[in-house]
């Protein structure tokens, strides 16, 4: 995976504010549940595209010559609280309910297996409907 060194660029960014949750605290929200699946994004920041306008910030040359990426690419500060804002706006009427999100990585979790399939159902066609991919290798289903 190939990361920029955008320091330069990182210096001159507003940093977002948007908080990420403390691994603790999702952990909290599990009680009683006996059914998890894991959903791992694939390239999770890939996944976002760049404003038009923003993409010669991302500028960089190599050897091979000079790129510019049209999606996030890693290294941006502002990249994981970007994300970590979609998944929330896109999961936002299932969370504290029978999903968690951190950043790329959904966990589903249900009180028995009935329940786990519709939730596992509700959650992949919103995946789909938003266009945001799994990585199938890493997921874990029926855990």
């Amino acid at each position: 995976r190939m990361c920029v060194d955008y320091q330069e660029l990182n210096r001159l960014m507003m940093k977002n504010k948007y908080p990420l949750p403390r691994i603790e605290d999702l952990f909290d929200q599990l009680g009683g549940a006996g059914t998890f699946s894991k959903i791992d994004l694939r390239s999770g920041y890939h996944q976002l595209k760049i404003r038009e306008c923003d993409i010669p910030k991302t500028a960089f040359k190599t050897r091979y010559g000079h790129y510019e990426f049209v999606v996030m690419p890693f290294g941006l500060s502002n990249a994981p609280t970007v994300f970590m804002d979609l998944m929330n706006r896109v999961f936002h009427p299932y969370l504290d309910k029978f999903v968690i999100v951190f950043i790329d990585d959904i966990l589903v979790y249900s009180k028995d297996k009935e329940q786990h399939q519709e939730h596992l159902r509700i959650t992949l066609e919103t995946l789909r409907k938003e266009k945001l991919y799994a990585k199938f290798k890493k997921c874990e289903f029926w855990l």
